[in-house]
């Protein structure tokens, strides 16, 4: 029997109160940065059949709203109070995502039965592995990647697993830290447990059992609500990661988005094969994994900020995701960092949405800044040292009501910076400058976020930085309804010296001491006509630093003299604009037009859909093959029909007579 809305509402308080109560036991006990200043952890209650009914909104890692614990959780089947159980193996259930993320749940009993289980996870600094950090796309199979402990009981009965906590130590670069961090997640497990048990003393254990079910249901009633007012339809979004490896050629990441009625159903068909890097995203070709559900989460958050967050929300779309694809990997990809794919897959979403409500949605937020580690030995104490110093994070996109936030934004803002005294006393580094990039917003009506910059000195020999998620050197984010691209990334080495190196989308390097770091995340992109921002606030924003007085001519039609609006100028360059404008809904960057121009539609779909037909281990390479081939047309031949991809591809495929026989 459903509980009345009062009581549900009350208990649905109760419930984010315990999860917030487990994130601030943890924030508050961790040993890394990476977890105590960034915040890059999750924790939360589930069913006991797995589904996520409570999780924290202030505190943590936003974007796990949903994880199903099902498969792990089903894995043992003699459960004591006293257990708590942990993996972080992306390929046992598919619950962790990448090798460095440590999940662990717990069962709380009453009565001898389990009535729910107390979950989260938090992101590891390093877990062994090739590289530092233990990520980097250089890697190519999970093996690579660090340590990977499949579901396991830490805690039998409340006695620790200490064969099993040894194997994790001897295996990691900074035990003790990852012991330390093991113990807040234990401990907020702990916290969930109280909660729980005070809320069965509250409500009854009737009551609690059955709200468990019944604010998932009413999230998913609210949601459907809220889609049946979207209008039905078939909208097409892709959008490109610069590379698919290191130094290798841009990755697709394509997406159908059907609306009909209050269901929705998100299809990758046409995204890449799987590659031979570590971008790969593990999600098992779960049709609500919560990796392909994040973007659709935000998106109704945005739209209707009353929806519980909860699994509920996801039951309203069915993915599907290709199998041997860079949504669907199979086992050994490495998956590392998927978390850079991730954010490309929440891009595509968004720009999906965005032309079902063009007039309630962002432009494109800012992304392709790396999350900095340094592995060093601090001369001060000769202790090693393997730190997360900060993520390089960018705005928000420009929306129909307001600029985007700069620094920090949208789907990325769950990520804190950490403070630049707490990283010198940690790392032996100086930081020079932390602040936001100057010209690195899209234009717009509303113009997108300013991304950040890091620029640091190392004082350290054979220091390894490891730069996640380099990206969006390239392709940068898309404005929208006449809102400009945002500025591309950087990451430079030794800037403005006569040494300088461009590093590109390097993730990993060694270097000495005295080198300096400077890296800056791509900018956000703008909403709207830039001519139609109002000139005195495009002058603040030169004022302010944000924008140059070249800028503020180029791209928005404000001629500035002396710190001033020159009003005649202004408005003859606003009508030149106006008169040279393009009615395209998106502006993606002259860098993907020009790509496009050559990789049209109609030819990626026809390497796709011919990569699909061939053996998964086969995929990767034929690709770059036929990538290879088409950069030695002709530049004036026409190709864009998809007929000369498809020769060219029918062509390399037949230098291989075993792909005839293969399975």
């Amino acid at each position: 029997m459903a509980i009345d809305k009062i009581t549900l509402g009350i208990l649905a308080n109760h419930c984010a109160a315990a999860a917030e109560s487990m994130a601030f036991t943890l924030y508050r006990t961790a040993h890394s940065t990476f977890v105590k200043e960034t915040e890059d952890f999750t924790t939360g209650l589930t069913t006991p059949d797995g589904q996520t009914f409570a999780t924290p909104t202030d505190l943590g890692a936003t974007w796990f709203v949903g994880l199903n614990y099902g498969n792990v959780i089903r894995v043992f089947d003699d459960y004591e109070d006293g257990d708590v159980c942990m993996t972080n193996d992306p390929y046992s259930g598919y619950v962790c995502t990448h090798p460095p993320d440590m999940h662990l749940w717990k069962p709380i009993f009453h009565e001898g039965e389990i009535v729910c289980f107390a979950v989260g996870h938090v992101h590891n600094t390093d877990v062994g592995g090739a590289v530092p950090a233990s990520l980097s796309r250089t890697l190519t199979e999970v093996h690579q990647e660090g340590i990977r402990i499949p579901p396991t009981k830490l805690y039998s009965a409340g006695v620790l697993n200490q064969p099993i906590l040894d194997v994790i130590r001897t295996n990691v670069r900074v035990p003790d830290q990852n012991w330390g961090d093991l113990k807040a997640q234990v401990a907020a497990m702990n916290t969930g447990e109280r909660k729980v048990k005070e809320m069965i003393a509250r409500f009854g254990i009737e009551t609690f059992r059955q709200g468990m079910y019944d604010l998932m249901d009413y999230a998913e009633a609210q949601t459907r609500d809220l889609v049946r007012t979207l209008p039905d339809g078939v909208y097409r979004f892709a959008d490109y990661l610069d590379e698919d490896s290191a130094g290798g050629y841009p990755c697709r990441i394509a997406l159908k988005l059907t609306i009909e009625g209050d269901s929705i159903e998100f299809d990758f068909t046409g995204s890449d094969p799987q590659l031979e890097s570590s971008i790969n995203m593990p999600t098992g070709g779960d049709p609500r994994h919560i990796l392909m559900m994040v973007g659709l989460d935000y998106v109704l958050y945005s739209l209707d900020p009353s929806i519980l967050l909860n699994s509920g929300m996801t039951r309203v779309c069915h993915c599907i995701l290709p199998k041997g694809t860079i949504v669907n990997p199979e086992f050994p990809a490495a998956v590392g960092m998927r978390s850079l794919t991730e954010a490309r897959v929440m891009d595509v979403i968004f720009g999906a949405f965005a032309q079902v409500a063009p007039d309630r949605l962002a432009a494109c937020s800012a992304s392709g800044g790396p999350i900095m580690n340094v592995n060093s030995v601090d001369h001060r104490t000769g202790r090693r040292v393997v730190a997360s110093i900060d993520p390089i994070s960018g705005g928000a996109g420009g929306n129909p009501r307001e600029d985007g936030t700069d620094g920090s934004g949208a789907n990325s803002s769950f990520l804190k910076n950490t403070p630049v005294e707490i990283n010198e006393a940690e790392v032996p580094i100086r930081i020079l400058r932390y602040g936001l990039t100057k010209d690195s917003a899209g234009a717009g009506r509303y113009r997108g976020g300013l991304a950040t910059e890091l620029e640091f000195r190392v004082y350290a020999p054979n220091t390894k930085i490891t730069a996640r998620n380099r990206d969006r050197n390239r392709f940068r984010a898309w404005g929208t309804r006449g809102g400009r691209a945002g500025g591309p990334s950087s990451f430079l080495l030794n800037p403005g010296s006569n040494h300088e190196v461009n590093l590109g989308n390097t993730d990993i390097l060694t270097v000495a001491p005295g080198d300096v770091i400077k890296v800056a995340c791509g900018g956000a992109a703008g909403w709207g006509n830039p001519w139609e921002r109002p000139a005195e606030d495009v002058l603040m924003d030169v004022r302010r630093g944000f924008v140059s007085p070249e800028r503020a001519s180029q791209d928005y039609g404000v001629v500035l003299a002396n710190d001033r609006i020159d009003h005649a100028a202004t408005e003859q360059r606003r009508t030149e604009m106006k008169s040279n404008a393009s009615d395209a809904f998106f502006d993606f960057g002259s860098e993907r037009e020009e790509f496009e121009a050559v990789w049209s539609e109609a030819n990626y779909d026809v390497l796709t859909s011919g990569l699909a037909a061939l053996p998964t281990h086969w995929r990767f390479f034929i690709k770059g093959r036929v990538f290879e081939a088409v950069s030695k047309l002709d530049a004036g031949e026409p190709i864009g029909d998809g007929t000369a991809v498809e020769a060219i591809l029918r062509d390399i495929v037949a230098e291989y007579p075993q792909l005839s026989t293969a399975n």
